[in-house]
């Protein structure tokens, strides 16, 4: 039949399942799509603050640099926000052969 069942609420005659959206994405979203979260991107993205918008970004490889957040809620506060590291890395501050605290800069680094 491929007809949707109806339910009867007084007068009115409603469809009982709704339909998706047209404007939510059928496929992941690649980098630099908008998405609402990561869960709407592909594999190895994530959903990122990017000016007043969130797109799309890539999950952050060892090396790479990253944000570390002192207080809980800080991120939210970011307007160009950068992904998580990937899954067995962490963001640690960068080892600088100088003085103690020479350098602020926080990397992807192995466990």
């Amino acid at each position: 039949h491929g007809a949707a069942e109806l339910d009867e609420i007084g007068t009115e005659v409603l469809p009982r399942r709704t339909p998706a959206p047209a404007w939510l994405p059928t496929v992941k979203g690649d980098e630099g799509d908008f998405c609402l979260r990561s869960s709407d991107c592909a594999a190895g993205l994530c959903c990122a603050r990017h000016f007043w918008s969130k797109i799309c970004k890539p999950v952050l490889r060892e090396g790479q640099v990253c944000t570390r957040h002192r207080r809980k809620g800080t991120h939210g506060l970011e307007i160009f926000q950068r992904c998580q590291c990937a899954e067995g890395l962490a963001c640690r501050l960068q080892r600088e052969h100088g003085p103690a605290d020479a350098s602020r800069l926080h990397t992807c680094q192995r466990h």
